[in-house]
């Protein structure tokens, strides 16, 4: 069976650049996103558009979703015009969202019972690595599945690691997250501490980021910060739910996440002062009054 007729729901950030890779390595494919006027470049680019997730559903090899929040993905797959009420047999989903745990499951037990397949499939690597074609993609579902579906994912991600059964992939975003959440913190004093050394945080970066402190959001997110570059590769208000995702499992495993927390709360400040559609190293405003 030749994959080659895709689905794509939600078109953001991220999605959009996804799209583009798909087109360039001739896959058809049907987009929707809620807003279609954001959507007008990719179908001048030969993505063809659909009004609802269904009629982007209906026809296709494998759906791929890729929204901002659980309600959504709730809504794009179990809605009266979602996913489910076009799907037909074969189908493979993909929810490319970082999402709950739980939710992945639950799509995976009704995919099954319709006779059509799910990966959760969520990506670390922003806007860069949307843009370059290496995202890294953290998958759980049926091994087999993911293997048949492993060529797509080539197509945009370069580091694909199957990690387990349905909610596999959104646990381990979760432990991405919750990682990136405390070093967040770390690269932003690190800059604040060069410059209030008089040093040069530029030439700092070049020593620091390339030895035993370096990090993506070091070598990535650091030079925004110091451009006042804010724009979003992702939102602070996605970052937030993310994070209420991992405290909430946490907290049903008895775990105490203390850095989580801390970060959770400085970002929430953040979102009540207004950045909430700014990028993640807007952060560093916190430490500029």
């Amino acid at each position: 069976m030749t994959l080659k007729k895709v689905a794509f729901i939600g078109t953001g950030v991220m999605g959009s650049s996804i799209i583009r890779h798909l087109l360039q390595a001739k896959y058809e494919v049907t987009i929707y996103t809620r807003t279609k006027d954001r959507a007008t470049e990719l179908i001048d680019d030969g993505a063809k558009w659909a009004e609802t997730p269904s009629e982007a559903t209906a026809g296709a090899d494998i759906v791929i979703t890729m929204v901002g929040y659980p309600t959504d993905v709730e809504a794009v797959y179990f809605g009266s015009s979602g996913i489910f009420a076009a799907g037909s047999e074969g189908q493979i989903l993909i929810d490319m969202t970082t999402s709950s745990p739980a939710l992945a499951k639950r799509i995976a037990s009704v995919a099954v019972k319709r006779n059509m397949a799910s990966i959760d499939a969520p990506v670390s690597g922003g806007d860069i690595g949307a843009k370059n074609g290496t995202l890294s993609i953290m998958c759980g579902g049926d091994e087999a599945v993911f293997n048949k579906v492993l060529p797509i994912l080539e197509v945009f991600g370069k580091d694909i690691i199957y990690q387990g059964d349905a909610g596999a992939g959104q646990h381990t975003k979760m432990c991405n997250q919750i990682a990136i959440a405390t070093n967040m913190i770390g690269v932003c004093e690190a800059i604040v501490y060069a410059e209030k050394a008089g040093l040069d945080p530029n030439i700092v970066l070049k020593s620091i980021s390339t030895g035993a402190a370096g990090s993506w959001s070091l070598s990535n997110l650091a030079p925004r910060m110091l451009q006042k570059d804010f724009e979003p590769g992702f939102y602070v208000k996605h970052f937030l739910k993310d994070m209420d995702i991992a405290l909430a499992e946490a907290e049903q495993m008895g775990l105490n996440l203390p850095g989580l927390e801390l970060a959770r709360s400085m970002y929430h400040q953040l979102l009540e002062q207004g950045f909430g559609d700014n990028g993640t190293q807007v952060l560093y405003k916190k430490y500029q009054s």
